[in-house]
C-alpha cells in the first residue's frame, strides 16, 4: 500500500518504473544490484586505468572519460528513484527536475561526442601508427575530452532551462522514473510546438554526427585492416575495434529509438524501459566490454591482484 506522503503543488510526481507487486520487486533488487555493480566497475576502472602505467594511452583516458560519463550517469538518476520506491514518495521539486534533465542530457550527449573521439583515436592507431604520437598527442586528447563535456553541458543547459519556463497548469504527474524533457513538455499547457522542433533538431545534430563520425572512421579502419598482411595485426585490430562498436551499438541504438522515432509510433512504456536499459543496464556493460575483450586491461587487472593479494 503507497503512502500519501507525495507533495502535489509546485513539486512533480514521477509515476515510476515499478509498482509493489512479488514480480517488480525481484526487478527492483535485480536494478538495485545493477546499479551497485555498474558504480563499483566503473569506479575500479577509472582507478586502474590511473595506477596502471602500461593504461597510461590516449585511449585509456578516454575509456576513463567514458566510465566517469556513466558513474554520474546512474548517479543522476538511479539513487532518486530507489529512494522513492523504497520510502514510497513520487515527488520531485522543479529545482530537483531541472537539475536531472541538465545533467542526463549533459552526460548523454557527453558520451556521444566522446564515443566519436575514442573512434577517431582507433581510426589513428590502426590507419596511421607511425604519426599516432602526432595525431593523438595529449593536448588533443584533453580538448577533444573537454568539448566532450562542453558541448553536452551547452546541450543540457538549454533544454532544462527552456523546459522549465513552460507553464504547467494542468496535471503535474510525469510518466516516466526521472525527470526527462520529453516527458516534462507533455505536460506544458503552452504551445511547446517551437521547442519540440528545436529539442529533435538538437538530437539530431548530437546524435547523427556523432554516428555519421563513427561509421566514417571505422569505413576507414576496415579498408586499411584488409589491407594488412599480418593475420595477427588483423585480429588484434578486429578485437580492438570490436568492443568499441560494441558499445556505440548498445548506447546509439537505445538512443536513437527513443528520440527519433515518430510519435505515432511512441509508447510510453516501452520508452520507459528503454530508458532504464541505457541509464541503468549499458553502464554496467562498458566496464565489462572493455575488460573482458582488452588483454592490456586484463593484465593490469591480474597485475592490481598479484599486489594486494598475494
Amino acid at each position: 500500500m503507497e503512502s500519501t506522503n507525495d507533495t502535489t503543488g509546485v513539486n512533480f510526481i514521477l509515476l515510476g518504473l515499478l509498482n509493489y507487486t512479488q514480480t517488480h520487486l525481484f526487478f527492483f533488487s535485480v536494478v538495485l544490484m545493477t546499479f551497485l555493480t555498474s558504480l563499483m566497475s566503473n569506479i575500479f576502472m577509472i582507478m586502474l586505468i590511473h595506477m596502471d602505467s602500461r593504461l597510461c594511452t590516449p585511449m585509456y583516458f578516454l575509456l576513463s572519460q567514458l566510465s566517469l560519463l556513466d558513474v554520474m550517469l546512474v548517479l543522476t538518476v538511479v539513487p532518486k528513484m530507489v529512494g522513492n520506491y523504497l520510502m514510497h514518495i513520487r515527488s520531485i521539486s522543479p529545482a530537483g527536475c531541472g537539475a536531472q534533465i541538465f545533467l542526463f542530457v549533459t552526460l548523454e550527449g557527453g558520451e556521444c561526442f566522446l564515443l566519436a573521439a575514442m573512434a577517431y583515436d582507433r581510426y589513428a592507431a590502426i590507419c596511421h601508427p607511425l604519426r599516432y604520437p602526432v595525431l593523438m598527442n595529449q593536448k588533443l586528447c584533453l580538448h577533444m575530452a573537454a568539448g566532450s563535456w562542453l558541448l553536452g553541458g551547452v546541450d543540457g543547459l538549454m533544454q532544462a532551462g527552456v523546459t522549465l519556463s513552460f507553464s504547467y497548469c494542468h496535471s503535474r504527474e510525469i510518466n516516466h522514473f526521472f525527470c526527462e524533457a520529453p516527458s516534462l513538455v507533455r505536460l506544458a499547457c503552452t504551445d511547446t510546438v517551437i521547442f519540440e522542433f528545436f529539442m529533435y533538431v538538437c538530437c539530431v545534430l548530437m546524435l547523427l554526427i556523432p554516428v555519421s563520425f563513427i561509421l566514417a572512421s571505422y569505413g576507414l579502419i576496415l579498408i586499411t585492416v584488409l589491407r594488412m598482411h599480418s593475420a595477427e595485426a588483423r585480429k588484434k585490430a578486429f578485437a580492438t575495434c570490436s568492443s568499441h562498436l560494441a558499445v556505440v551499438g548498445f548506447f546509439f541504438g537505445t538512443i536513437i529509438f527513443i528520440y527519433m522515432r515518430p510519435k505515432s509510433y511512441r509508447s510510453v512504456a516501452h520508452d520507459k524501459v528503454v530508458s532504464a536499459f541505457y541509464t541503468i543496464f549499458t553502464p554496467v556493460l562498458n566496464p565489462l566490454i572493455y575488460s573482458v575483450r582488452n588483454k592490456e586491461v586484463k593484465g593490469a587487472f591480474r597485475k592490481w591482484l598479484e599486489k594486494y593479494f598475494q
